[in-house]
């Protein structure tokens, strides 16, 4: 008993250490260039940031999935009111093909976002925002070593963000990070 028991404590320590070589850990920051856009609404884009964190688990040789949390900065501006700000605490879950063995991938997935704050400035008209955000993002990532990376992302709202008006967000990302 004592015998099996020693075993199953090795299997499972070997096959977890054999797991953990299929999973990176990261961190990520860069630059969003956001708008809003719908219906009878006109702004310009927005610079703003994203910052975050990342998990990339190795499902095959060529295929990962990598969810992220993300706090992003996005909204639009609009000439003579003032800059729409609206921060998100955001999740998106990437399917990553790699199209160069460990360099270059083709990222796409859903995002769910959360809206942590609107710091729209005070207008009559002020559209109410709403505090969820669903989202379809595609991008490229290349790893410049095994630790560093850049990233390139679209960012396409697929909900609205405001209860009165069809206006989505519309986020392009442009990445740098660290994996562990």
């Amino acid at each position: 008993m004592k015998k099996l028991f020693i075993m199953a404590i090795l299997f499972v320590a070997g096959s977890t250490s054999m797991n953990a070589q299929g999973i990176d850990f990261g961190v990520k920051a860069g630059a969003n260039f956001a708008k809003l856009d719908g219906e009878g609404f006109e702004g310009d884009n927005l610079t703003s940031f994203h910052v975050g964190g990342l998990v990339e688990i190795n499902v095959f040789e060529n295929f990962s999935v990598q969810p992220e949390l993300l706090y992003s900065s996005q909204g639009t501006k609009v000439d003579g009111v003032g800059d729409f700000k609206l921060d998100y605490i955001s999740v998106p879950v990437l399917a990553k093909f790699y199209l160069i063995s460990d360099k270059l991938s083709l990222e796409a997935g859903p995002q769910f976002s959360f809206l942590i704050n609107d710091s729209s400035p005070s207008v009559e008209d002020q559209l109410e925002t709403k505090s969820f955000d669903f989202a379809a993002l595609g991008g490229l990532a290349f790893d410049i070593t095994n630790n560093v990376f850049v990233q390139a992302r679209y960012v396409a709202g697929l909900t609205d963000t405001s209860k009165d008006a069809k206006i989505t967000n519309q986020v392009i990302q442009l990445s740098v990070g660290l994996k562990f």
